[in-house]
């Protein structure tokens, strides 16, 4: 199995800047153009990879939650992050030391050209749900506003009847050399083109209704199915939802991060479900058969045992949580309450008082007692 923390040979309390350092290592010792070992391709897209994740907090947190699959599928099942390859790899490296001078030419310029097609960025947005979404799955329709291409110039940028031109400055390169001379010798530096950003054609009339961007904002309704079983911070992957990219490249991805909201009637851990149950003095000194509510199923029947005590914990199991991906539902975890009255009629004032004669003496408090939690471990193994 895959183990991005020691692809990084960190260790997985490691902060950001440890990760950092690490790839930055790792990055140059690799890189192809500097390495002429067989694997060196293959070690240096995998440790850019492993950065990629832990230096993305929601990256990291659905990593070391689920592992690789987590990340490689969002929460809905699709695919998420994955089809990393080297030019991916590339990309990310330039960006990390891409304002050291003369980079371009120590290793080379491998990769993909910044003049062309561009991917579009994507869009991350935040969703609350209720709980009995999260638990029965939903369908819910969000608007957001993406950039589309501008129809007036068809994605160009230009005004109807004209095309973007070559760059006078690049020759539609997109990059500018710098040659720079030191004490250690003649360097080069590759910069994007500063007329044309990069882009390898400027524009002499713009479009009106896109001002030569070649994209413009609209709001469109986008269908999310929430999967049953999501927690707070999975993530919904949409792919190609996202902006269009820039001169025809293809859209980005729409990422949608679920905040299940908290319910007063039930408490949430993990894929279990936590209810109170009050009880009267006598159900829990006798016994009894009381109905519960449950987050899918409606009311369940729960046998109160004789002699319960407040705050003990009793279990329908499968009641809970679907589980996320996998088969089956966590389980429902009821809390016994003793309700002492506190106001007592003529007829209950009397019986208590019989009671009091004939009733043993309480015994003495067990200060060791067991907290509600180990409780409920006990209840689980019994």
């Amino acid at each position: 199995m895959t183990d991005y923390y020691e692809r990084l040979g960190v260790s997985r309390d490691a902060d950001g800047n440890e990760i950092k350092k690490a790839y930055r290592r790792l990055a140059m010792d690799s890189h192809p153009d500097r390495n002429n070992s067989p694997d060196a391709e293959d070690r240096f897209r995998e440790v850019t990879e492993a950065y990629e994740v832990l230096r993305d907090p929601e990256k990291r947190a659905l990593y070391d939650r689920y592992g690789e699959a987590g990340v490689k599928r969002g929460a809905g099942g699709g695919p998420g992050f994955g089809g990393f390859d080297f030019s991916d790899a590339f990309e990310v490296f330039m960006r990390e030391f891409g304002g050291m001078s003369g980079l371009g030419d120590l290793f080379g310029g491998r990769g993909r050209p910044s003049r062309g097609p561009r991917r579009g960025s994507d869009l991350r947005m935040r969703l609350s749900v209720s709980l009995e979404e999260a638990a029965r799955g939903a369908q819910r329709s969000v608007k957001v506003k993406v950039l589309d291409p501008c129809d007036s110039c068809e994605g160009t940028g230009a005004e109807a009847g004209t095309r973007p031109e070559r760059c006078s400055t690049c020759g539609g390169a997109g990059q500018v050399r710098q040659v720079q001379r030191s004490m250690l010798g003649q360097f080069v530096s590759v910069r994007p083109c500063p007329a044309c950003n990069g882009a390898g054609e400027t524009i002499s009339s713009p479009c009106g209704q896109c001002g030569g961007n070649g994209r413009r904002k609209v709001e469109r309704m986008i269908e999310l199915e929430i999967p049953a079983g999501v927690s707070t911070d999975d993530y919904l992957k949409l792919s190609g939802k996202g902006n269009a990219g820039a001169s025809g490249g293809p859209r980005g991805d729409i990422l949608v991060l679920v905040d299940v909201e908290s319910d007063p009637a039930f408490e949430r851990h993990g894929d279990d479900l936590v209810t109170n149950l009050a009880v009267t003095m006598s159900q829990a000194a006798l016994g009894d058969e009381v109905e519960v509510a449950t987050i899918i199923d409606g009311a369940a029947r729960l046998k109160v045992p004789a002699g319960i005590q407040s705050g003990q914990a009793l279990r329908l199991r499968g009641k809970g949580m679907p589980r996320l991906r996998e088969s089956g539902r966590g389980d429902h975890i009821v809390r016994v309450l003793v309700w002492t009255p506190t106001q007592l009629s003529k007829d209950e004032k009397e019986l208590f008082e019989k009671l009091r004669a004939v009733e043993s003496p309480a015994p003495e408090p067990d200060l060791e007692e067991p907290g509600f939690w180990e409780r409920v471990k006990r209840a689980f193994t019994a």
